[in-house]
């Protein structure tokens, strides 16, 4: 057996998250634990949704407004070519379309 292994207990001891033995569950080497703080508040007291609404509206305009100069001119440089591109099919099967088209055919 490897000394390291003789020092961790043996070969089948849980190693623990930085590679020190730590004892058995729930003895966890007689490491005394300081600086550790715990907050709570009663699940009674809890307001999950407080100002929801508010900072919804909020954050949404302030998102919209950062990312409109990326999304918007595509948008609109597609919507142009588009309405372009369906006038000029309407065109080119119109009467005086197949007729220009015939001439240089």
């Amino acid at each position: 057996m490897r000394p390291t292994q003789a020092l961790r207990g043996g070969a089948d001891v849980p190693v623990g998250r930085y590679s020190k033995y730590l004892g058995h569950w729930g003895h966890f080497g007689n490491i005394k634990q300081r600086g550790i703080i715990t907050y709570s508040l009663s699940p009674n007291k809890q307001n999950p949704f407080a100002g929801a609404a508010h900072d919804a509206v909020f954050n949404t305009f302030r998102r919209f407004r950062a990312q409109v100069l990326y999304v918007a001119p595509p948008f609109i440089f597609a919507y142009f070519a588009m309405a372009w591109c369906t006038e000029r099919n309407h065109y080119l099967n119109s009467k005086a379309g197949r007729k220009e088209n015939a001439d240089s055919a």
